[in-house]
């Protein structure tokens, strides 16, 4: 198989040799993009057959960095993983692959389930993103699945090399390089997969600040792609929907847990509104804001 994995690390030293070892990596070509780790990652990534490539933290870039990395290999299949996503499943580069293989889709996307010790909080984002059901998606779904037409994820995904080429690959951005490079794509005829039976393990524990930040970086990169919005709308009715499922779960298995969750999505939806509303906001105003100080300083900020 003519498949490379890409490994982005920074500091991931508690995971990655598990996840060398699940891969099997002696069958693939390796890629490890560290970002400057400050423990044993790039030490634990030597004994393995890893081809590994340092870049200073500041100049790490969720889509850059990631086009850069698939462009020291030449496969026709490229596969991300995150460093904190363990594989499941003994066969899951053969799962996740498969739909490409077979020509029904050009990227697809692995299943993710919540580590053991999640909280309902933290493991409810994943059974409501992650179903049961293979799905392949395309341009012509966008009225039955609307937000969620392009959603994909980087964590764990593998994408045609050639399709990308397409597309100029993935572009500079603050976050969200995933979902972008996957609406590029089913613009023009290309098609996505989930894929439920290649599984990681993955999830987190983000406080009210990190909920902020990160729905803020969302909801500022939206901003700056309003055809997204043009396309598929607002992620209100999807949002609305989540938070009524949530309470349901919660009113039936810990309903202490309510306010809480009241505050987390008042939290997050008031990061992504601010975060849409700052395109034309000082500079310093987004670094405040931002879960990623380093890219309002870095060469991909165009402020």
């Amino acid at each position: 198989m003519d498949i490379s994995i890409i490994i982005l690390t920074l500091n991931g030293e508690k995971y990655i040799e598990s996840i060398l070892n699940r891969i099997n990596s002696n069958r693939f070509k390796i890629i490890i993009i560290d970002s400057s780790s400050t423990d044993s990652t790039v030490a634990i990534c030597k004994q393995f057959a890893c081809v590994i490539k340092v870049v200073p933290r500041a100049d790490f870039n969720h889509g850059a960095t990631r086009e850069f990395a698939r462009n020291i290999t030449k496969s026709k299949i490229v596969i991300f993983f995150t460093q904190d996503a363990l594989p499941v499943n003994a066969n899951i580069i053969e799962e996740l692959i498969k739909p490409i293989i077979e020509g029904k889709s050009h990227v697809s996307y692995a299943s993710q389930i919540p580590r053991e010790d999640a909280s309902i909080i933290e493991s409810f984002p994943r059974n409501y993103n992650y179903g049961k059901d293979l799905q392949i998606r395309s341009i012509a779904d966008l009225e039955k699945y609307g937000v969620y037409t392009f959603f994909c994820s980087n964590s764990c995904a593998a994408w045609s090399n050639k399709a990308l080429n397409d597309i100029g690959g993935f572009k500079p951005t603050l976050t969200n390089e995933d979902y972008f490079a996957c609406a590029e794509l089913l613009q023009k005829g290309y098609k996505v997969a989930y894929v439920p039976t290649a599984i990681v393990t993955h999830s987190h524990k983000y406080s009210l600040k990190e909920e902020f930040q990160r729905m803020y970086d969302t909801g500022y990169v939206r901003a700056e792609r309003p055809w997204i919005q043009e396309l598929v709308g607002s992620a209100n009715k999807r949002g609305s929907i989540y938070f009524q499922k949530l309470i349901v779960k919660l009113w039936t298995e810990t309903p202490l847990l309510i306010p809480y969750a009241i505050i987390q999505t008042a939290t997050k939806l008031l990061g992504y509104k601010i975060g849409f509303m700052s395109l034309k906001f000082p500079k310093y105003f987004k670094k405040f804001f931002s879960g990623q100080k380093y890219y309002w300083d870095s060469k991909y900020y165009e402020g």
